[in-house]
């Protein structure tokens, strides 16, 4: 299968005119994923999805297929031997002293590998026996809109979708020459295949879920599949079709339900009732206006059409994988693997890093409603994380599950990362970049500074002294350093843990004193002075005091306060970046023989931090030609040939995607020090460079445009008011300054004062 990402027109700021503030808002780039076949396996596929359902685009066996899939259709039946009453914390502990760790590997690590649930499960399959139309011409994803369409020689069209904000599945076939009808196939929980060796990174066999066969009704125009899962869980997937003359339409839904008396929706009636409301026309086109709305909210021209292109399909990616009202983004999201398997790792939600690296690019990239989802998914589920820390912890604060399910609770594995002790202090990150980049009062009251001092208040109830009378966690880690092994464990503070643990201390005390809690402010800041410095050597930041970075490893989890807390940065003077120059230089040294596709989008986003362009723009290049399928799909092994990684396996997850976009963010803006500045990271041979509507911390909207190896225009909007901080990112401060006239120069810093709903422009 040959593929082409085609840029039908792209965005040129530098054509724009100053004086006509409109044409900022209004071109938008239409990009093109496009195939002269369809994918033969279904991580291949096309990807349509809205958060909710999702579909794979592809063909099986010579039949175009649609995979289907709903984000909460999981078995949620409890992991197997988690028992926090009698095996907690404080036993985990005992185990790795007395050197019996090989009896929390059983209890805890084994299950997760073992046993098939809990776990994400795939839906359904609609099939189109298309082989008699002969062959296809092109297939294609338009960006712009979401739509799917495959044009074969004879003329048949098929024009499909996924809408925008309901879950409903469109299709329509053109010019057919042939009769057509979909075939509705269920899942493999009851199948003749010969099981392949279970493996959780490829995926167990769906008949260990030891399901009843679904039932599937048909009528003359239409197929209904139920499916009754786990403890009276149970699905149904729908469709229904009309043809009139060579025109075939039809619609398909999935519905969920639970066994809690609660009536749900059926995919019948929600079918049903869209038809009574929408003709086929009025749901296209607000599916259209979704799309344009997302597309609106910010954009970048960077002369590398790789770097570009990919850029586009992973903020497409995020589009369909990220909503308020659904599931946040799990491993796989709403595309579970179809091969009658569970999908990779189960398809949970990994907070050792995944969910985290998922939403690095909702916050400059100005999509901060599609990272609510996730923060209404912590919300919502935070009593049961509260349980589980005073369970397994047995502190007040809080905590959450480094491996869970959809609803929150512990599924075990690796324990050093599936019952870390900072976990909940990553998460907390999100909670404070939403604050920061919203300046939403209300939500830093209710959400984020509550958020940040339960987790303070567990790190202290949790922390203990070391010889030195420093505070310390009784066990820590680094991941996923020495995988599961008991030498997993540190004695000594590990670089991560500490990293997250100052960064809590320093918040809550920072978020304490916005909101007036002067005490609770105070008391934060001593804690926080109270842990020991980082472990640093003549190579840089170190796993541990006494272990040293000297292995190509796939998680940078010992970089962590340079990347993303920013504790280390180099508006800290020089001895910090000393710190940082050497441990990039020495991972850089260590090589890559070990990594997987986030880390190089992670390496990508640590190179702009340290001002590197050329740096950064060759790790996501890496990346984006090395680490993905062709439909944009990150897989984790390197499927280049070119011996980047000795991973070369391909098990599908979206972490390293997201984490690309926002490397490409970082090297065109960055406010975390509380200083904007403005293409701080992009190669000396990027000239012609522009963005629109990227955002900064203090809730700023910054275009900015770049021609000729020169600034030439900036437009600030302000959407809260205050004080504005910019580095000159001109050649003079010789600067025409329209919107505001109170401004002045602090060095090198032009200081803005501004007003809710203001708009700024310099040139």
């Amino acid at each position: 299968m040959k593929i082409k990402l085609t840029l039908i027109a792209i965005l040129l700021l530098a054509s724009c005119s100053t004086d006509n503030a409109s044409t900022w808002n209004d071109m938008l780039p239409e990009y093109e994923l496009k195939f002269s076949d369809l994918a033969t396996t279904w991580d291949e596929g096309i990807p349509l999805g809205n958060a909710t359902i999702g579909a794979l685009i592809w063909q099986k066996d010579g039949d175009l297929r649609f995979s289907l899939d709903r984000a909460d259709l999981w078995d949620l039946r409890p992991m197997a031997n988690l028992d926090f009453e009698n095996y907690d914390f404080k036993w985990v502990l005992e185990q790795w002293h007395n050197n019996t760790y090989e009896k929390v590997q059983q209890k805890y690590d084994a299950p997760y590998d073992n046993l098939p649930a809990p776990s994400k499960i795939p839906a359904a399959a609609l099939e189109f026996n298309s082989k008699e139309l002969g062959e296809i011409e092109s297939v294609t994803l338009s960006l712009k809109d979401a739509l799917c369409k495959i044009i074969w020689k004879n003329g048949t069209i098929l024009t499909t979708f996924v809408h925008a904000t309901e879950p409903i599945g469109w299709y329509r076939f053109e010019n057919l020459k042939k009769d057509l009808s979909p075939i509705l196939i269920s899942p493999s929980y009851i199948s003749n295949k010969k099981a392949d060796k279970e493996n959780p990174v490829t995926g167990q066999d769906l008949r260990r879920l030891e399901y009843p066969g679904g039932k599937i009704t048909s009528t003359k125009n239409s197929h209904t599949y139920e499916q009754k899962g786990w403890n009276g869980f149970s699905y149904q997937v729908h469709t229904d079709w009309n043809k009139k003359g060579t025109t075939l339409e039809g619609n398909w839904s999935i519905s969920s339900s639970k066994n809690d008396g609660k009536k749900t929706v059926t995919a019948k009636e929600i079918i049903t009732n869209s038809s009574t409301i929408n003709t086929e026309d009025e749901l296209l086109e607000s599916h259209k206006k979704w799309w344009a709305s997302f597309w609106s909210k910010s954009s970048i021209s960077i002369p590398d059409t790789i770097l570009q292109n990919q850029w586009h399909m992973e903020m497409y990616k995020l589009g369909a994988a990220a909503r308020r009202g659904a599931p946040p983004i799990s491993l796989q999201s709403v595309w579970t693997a179809d091969n009658g398997k569970l999908p990779p790792w189960k398809g949970d939600f990994h907070h050792d890093l995944n969910t985290q690296l998922s939403y690095w690019p909702t916050y400059s990239g100005n999509h901060l409603d599609a990272e609510e989802g996730f923060i209404d998914w912590l919300e919502k589920y935070k009593p049961t994380f509260k349980k589980y820390t005073s369970e397994y912890y047995n502190t007040t604060g809080l905590n959450v599950p480094g491996v869970s399910t959809l609803t929150g609770d512990p599924m075990g594995g690796w324990i050093q990362y599936a019952f870390g002790p900072t976990v909940s202090a990553w998460l907390g990150q999100h909670y404070y970049l939403h604050w920061r980049y919203s300046m939403d009062k209300d939500f830093l009251a209710n959400k984020a500074y509550p958020w940040i001092k339960d987790v303070a208040i567990h790190l202290d109830e949790l922390s203990v002294l070391d010889a030195n009378g420093k505070r310390k966690l009784p066990l820590s880690s680094s991941p996923e350093i020495h995988n599961n092994a008991r030498s997993a464990w540190f004695d000594k503070m590990s670089n991560f843990d500490l990293a997250l643990v100052r960064w809590t201390f320093e918040k809550a005390s920072e978020l304490a004193t916005e909101l007036g809690k002067t005490e609770e402010a105070e008391q934060w800041k001593k804690i926080g002075s109270e842990w020991p410095e980082y472990a640093v050597n003549e190579s840089g930041l170190m796993f541990t005091p006494d272990l040293s970075f000297n292995e190509s490893h796939r998680h940078f989890s010992h970089l962590m306060a340079i990347h993303p807390l920013g504790l280390l940065d180099y508006s800290n003077g020089k001895e910090q970046q000393q710190i940082i120059d050497k441990t990039i230089a020495n991972l850089d040294k260590t090589g890559s023989s070990q990594w997987v596709g986030y880390s190089f989008s992670w390496l990508g986003n640590l190179k702009a931090r340290a001002f590197d362009g050329e740096g950064a723009a060759k790790a996501l290049k890496d990346f984006a030609t090395s680490f993905v399928l062709p439909n944009s799909f990150h897989v984790n092994g390197d499927q280049s040939g070119t011996g980047k990684s000795n991973f070369t396996y391909r098990p599908f997850t979206l972490e390293g995607n997201f984490a690309f976009a926002a490397g490409i963010q970082e090297m065109l803006i960055q406010s975390h020090t509380g200083t904007v500045k403005l293409f701080p990271a992009i190669p000396k041979d990027w000239n012609d460079v522009s963005f629109q509507q990227l955002r900064t911390e203090g809730a700023f909207l910054i275009s900015a445009r770049k021609e000729k190896g020169s600034t030439t225009l900036v437009k600030i909007v302000s959407e809260k008011g205050g004080i504005l901080k910019l580095e000159n990112p001109f050649t003079s401060k010789n600067l025409e300054i329209n919107g505001s006239e109170n401004y002045e120069w602090i060095g090198t810093v032009l200081v803005v004062e501004t007003k809710p709903n203001t708009t700024i422009t310099i040139q």
